[in-house]
């Protein structure tokens, strides 16, 4: 599934537009400015108006990216599934469309992140905070899934990180081997991760209580 554009007509929005399109396909280092300039079809003028540099200009547009990305994936998600390990399932469900897409090119914070040495970089600081808002919204699914089970709740904090390493490693494969099904892969390692949670883990309260 293509993510859907954000456009606008204005110079900056074409900007924007621009970079994220050539570094997701082509990288950061790879891609100057000239380029952007000209396939956003603004002045070059334009770019040093709203932008101090290449670096504040990729910042702002994976900025915008992760915005449009975690609605795209959170919608796609919670649409899936109407129980709580249906949805954290359904999450390998989405990026299996988002693989099989022409445009997929792995996760661009990923790739950004590869490219920048300094972890205070602004455009590593945006790719980090890109993957704790994922892991924020995988956590309330692992939340409520815990409540409905009854395991442990201190559970849902390591379950959370381990289902972010099982997303984030499925995008990896299907980058690197162009496999849609790497997806399946996940969703099926996800699926024995949940079953080998013991019942004895359940919290005291929740013993108590049944």
């Amino acid at each position: 599934m293509t993510i859907p554009e954000d456009t606008t007509g204005s110079a900056r929005g074409r900007l924007l537009d621009a970079a994220e399109a050539l570094i997701y396909a082509g990288g950061i280092h790879a891609t100057g400015v000239d380029a952007i300039v000209r396939q956003s079809g603004t002045a070059r003028k334009s770019f040093y108006t709203h932008f101090e540099s290449k670096d504040a200009l990729v910042a702002a547009a994976l900025e915008r990216r992760d915005a449009r990305w975690m609605t795209w994936f959170s919608e796609g998600t919670l649409r899936r599934g109407k129980q709580p390990r249906a949805r954290l399932l359904a999450m390998f469900d989405v990026l299996r469309e988002w693989f099989m897409s022409e445009d997929f090119h792995g996760c661009a914070f990923l790739n950004a992140a590869g490219e920048i040495a300094s972890p205070d970089d602004p455009i590593r600081v945006v790719a980090r905070e890109h993957k704790e808002r994922l892991l924020e919204f995988v956590r309330a699914q692992c939340d409520e899934y815990v409540a409905a089970t009854g395991i442990d709740s201190r559970r849902a904090a390591r379950l959370a990180r381990q289902w972010l390493i099982l997303i984030d490693g499925a995008i990896g494969v299907a980058l690197v081997s162009g496999d849609a099904d790497a997806a399946l892969d996940a969703r099926a390692a996800a699926g024995h991760l949940l079953d080998s949670i013991p019942a004895t883990t359940r919290s005291p309260a929740r013993r108590a209580s049944t």
